[in-house]
Order: C-alpha cells, then structure tokens, then sequence
C-alpha cells in the first residue's frame, strides 16, 4: 500500500508542475496589501495530498502568499495541528485575528474563505 501512495502522490505532484495555474497579476500597492492580509495564516499540509494540493493551486491562482507547514515532514508543526488545532488531518488552515486563532479544515472551506475574505478585497 505503501508503493502504491508513493506512486499516486508523485503521479500528483507531476500533473500539478505540468498544469501549474497562473497567478493574478495586481499593482504591487494591491499586492503588498493582499500579502498584509495573509501573513497572519498558515496552511498546515502534506505535500502531496490531493486536497492539500488543491488549495495551494488556489492560492497561486489568486496570488495569495500564505505560510506553508508540512505536518509530515516536520514534526513541530505536526505536533502544533494535533495539541492546538484539535486533530491530525490536513489540509488545515490558521487564522490568526484580533488575538484569537481557528482552525479551518476542509479544502473547499478553505479555499472559498481565502476566495471571499483575501483576494476579492484587493
């Protein structure tokens, strides 16, 4: 099972490199802006997993400059989504607003919030 995930995530990893989405183009006063907006969250993911994927495909088609932080690979962040997010699943958005933090997991969620709340307000 092991052969056949290792496979299936480079197999997505390529197809994401072959179809890597366009960013939008913004003035840099709109873009410094947008990157204002983003720079209290973080994306608490693993590389190659297909929902993970899908949200950063989002973001750069909407030019979003969020944190990433591969809970696989690194265990402080791992250990940073199971005590203070609840559970151990990714993808996984922080959002860090006015001294409070939430976690936000599902990737249509996530995308639809970065949709509405950061790049439509540039």
């Amino acid at each position: 099972m092991a052969v056949v995930r290792w496979i299936l995530g480079r197999l997505i990893l390529t197809l994401n490199w072959l179809f890597t989405p366009r960013g939008i183009k913004r003035s840099a006063e709109d873009q410094s802006a947008v990157d204002a907006k983003t720079a209290n969250l973080s994306l608490y993911q693993y590389e190659a997993c297909p929902f993970c994927v899908k949200v950063r495909r989002a973001m750069k088609r909407n030019s979003l400059k969020v944190e990433i932080r591969d809970a696989k690979r690194n265990e402080t962040y791992k250990s940073e989504l199971l005590e203070q997010g609840g559970k151990l699943k990714v993808p996984c958005l922080r959002i860090e607003e006015n001294g409070e933090t939430r976690w936000m997991y599902e990737s249509s969620d996530i995308i639809n919030f970065l949709e509405q709340n950061i790049a439509q307000t540039a």
